[in-house]
This record gives C-alpha cells, structure tokens and sequence, in this order.
C-alpha cells in the first residue's frame, strides 16, 4: 500500500489501526523498507540461570530434599530456592522459582496424599463391612 501511494488515512481504515501506528510504520519502511516492518522477536531480561545452571539445579533437585539437609523429602518453593542459592549463587523469588520448576524444567505441582502412616486398611474394610451397618441401622 505504501508502494502504491495510499494514504495513511486509508491504510489505518483498511487495517483497522490508528493513522499514528500507520504514519509510525511509513517511517519505518522508508529508512528500512519491507523488511523494517517485519516482526522482531521480543528480547525481554535475560534469565538469572542459563542453561547449564538450570542442568545444575535439575541435578541437585532430583537427589531429593533430604540431601539437601531437609528434614521431610518434600519440595516447597523456598526449599528449591534454597537449593538454587547453594548450587549456582542466584537468588530468585519465590515467582522466580515457581517459573523455574513449571517453564524452564517442566515439572508440575504434586501434592501429598494427606494420610496417617498408622493407618491400617484391612481393620478400615473391617469396621465399614461389620460396623457401619450396625450403627447405621440405629437401636
């Protein structure tokens, strides 16, 4: 359209954008050409780990929290910053370590089943078979 003479009045009314967004891109494609107008990727901050740290992480992370001197071998977002700190030096967020674990390594939240290890199955089938109906029936 800007080859062909258009005006940025028609251009924004056959795009559907503001004659500022057109007059912005005129600009561009007359210092750069097509090629200025092309989509770049977006940069963003660079992350606080490069690759080879978050290798690091992933290591040190899949020998379990008890190795690491926790008392339950159960992961929480502190522990794994924690752990982050210790190996690499970096000091994330909480955020941080949240996108660490669910972006860059592909894990997903796991809760534990919330059970008492006294627990005994076979007197739980007992009691529901032989007890239940007793008590459900009344006096």
């Amino acid at each position: 359209m800007f080859e062909d003479g258009v005006s940025n009045a028609e251009i924004a009314r056959a795009v559907g954008v503001c004659a500022e967004s057109v007059r912005r891109w005129r600009r561009a494609w007359e210092e750069g050409g097509a090629s200025a107008l092309r989509r770049r990727p977006v940069t963003g901050r660079p992350p606080k780990l490069d690759d080879a740290q978050v290798e690091t992480v992933r290591a040190a992370l899949m020998r379990g929290a008890q190795a690491h001197g926790f008392e339950a071998d159960l992961w929480t977002l502190e522990r794994v910053g924690a752990v982050v700190e210790r190996v690499t030096g970096v000091v994330l967020s909480r955020a941080s370590v949240w996108r660490l674990l669910t972006g860059r390594l592909g894990w997903s939240l796991q809760r534990p089943e919330r059970r008492a290890v006294e627990r005994d199955e076979s007197e739980i089938a007992r009691w529901i078979s032989h007890e239940w109906p007793r008590i459900k029936k009344g006096p």
